[in-house]
């Protein structure tokens, strides 16, 4: 290309010939910058996905101006510049790059982390709090890479700082540890996912509730009595977990029933098995059933075995059958055994009077 501009311009002048070269740099990058337009947009087209054609839209912009500071170097090393304008001219430019191409990284990161955590978070349930932390660490990687590289166009030695941070990285970690566990505890969930949001847990320590939000340090549920638990996930991660909700939502329910001796077994079960069918929170599929568990001390002891559609509903479901029950009982004459206590009062004598 050199020897074309000579030759063109017919100069032996360093100046001519780099501005002319820099010139033809600028012209190249334009026609690269429609080009690749052109080509952008017919690949973003064979997706249906937007996410590529707004990375592409970004590729577009350091691909020009890259050109453009390649043409810049080469100018500069034609010219016969001093070797410390040389030095700063060049590590200027590229640095410059470096520093654009980083800038272009971390959005086109942001742009898929977001895409790829939003559709993990439809499918685990994973609180979108992640998606942040996750984009913020890689920027840090992004930053102290770019400076390091930076650094070497300078000529800067980074082995000390290297050991620096190795130094400050320890001690960061022991003042943090129990943050840090919180952390690889929020993502050893992410990765086993035992539950997700919306599903009723019961852990060790007895919580029982709803999950409302899975963050990175933390997990919350929502007990029944509209309390909220916040619980580590260093915690939660090494203690049972026993999901109501998993692996169908469905929740089964034992509700014993006692009769008295005597009262129609048969008549007794389909009564049990209608009062199920009839309510609204219980489902058809698997069908309720009974059981005669046992013969008691005082009464004939059974068990109805049915489904809610939904963990939340085991209370109220049980509330409304355990009514019907008591009502359809004391209409068809069927006794519920209770303990009984006679007592019996006697008139004391009077041993002062014999």
């Amino acid at each position: 290309m050199e020897q074309f501009i000579h030759d063109y311009f017919n100069s032996s002048s360093p100046v001519i010939t780099a501005v002319a070269l820099f010139i033809l740099y600028i012209l190249f990058a334009k026609i690269a910058n429609i080009f690749s337009g052109r080509v952008f947009r017919k690949a973003a087209k064979l997706t249906r996905s937007e996410l590529d054609d707004r990375i592409f839209e970004l590729l577009r912009r350091p691909i020009f101006f890259t050109i453009i500071f390649v043409g810049a170097v080469h100018s500069i090393n034609i010219l016969d510049a001093s070797d410390v304008v040389a030095f700063y001219s060049r590590g200027t430019l590229l640095s410059l790059v470096t520093v654009m191409w980083a800038i272009f990284i971390m959005r086109a990161s942001s742009l898929m982390i977001d895409k790829s955590f939003q559709t993990i978070a439809d499918i685990t349930g994973l609180s979108s709090e992640i998606s942040p932390l996750i984009e913020n660490i890689w920027k840090v990687i992004i930053v102290v890479g770019s400076m390091m590289i930076v650094l070497g166009i300078w000529k800067v030695d980074i082995t000390p700082l290297l050991a620096s941070a190795g130094i400050a990285g320890v001690a960061i970690a022991l003042a943090a540890k129990d943050t840090l566990s919180n952390f690889f505890g929020g993502i050893s969930i992410f990765v086993d996912k035992p539950y997700k949001i919306g599903d009723y847990i019961v852990l060790d320590q007895g919580e029982r509730g709803a999950v409302v939000n899975i963050g990175i340090r933390s997990t919350r549920i929502k007990t029944r009595d509209d309390i909220l638990i916040s619980i580590p996930n260093s915690i939660i991660a090494n203690t049972k977990i026993i999901n109501e909700s998993a692996p169908v939502p469905n929740f089964r329910m034992r509700i014993p029933v006692s009769v008295a001796y005597g009262s129609d077994i048969e008549n007794v079960e389909n009564i049990l098995i209608d009062i199920a069918r009839n309510n609204d929170h219980v489902i058809n599929d698997p069908e309720p059933r009974v059981r005669f568990r046992a013969f008691g001390e005082s009464s004939l002891n059974f068990e109805l075995l049915c489904w809610a559609k939904d963990p939340s509903l085991r209370g109220m479901a049980i509330h409304e059958m355990n009514k019907e029950i008591y009502k359809i009982f004391n209409r068809e004459n069927i006794t519920i055994p209770f303990p009984h206590r006679t007592v019996y009062m006697r008139e004391e004598k009077n041993w002062e009077k014999q």
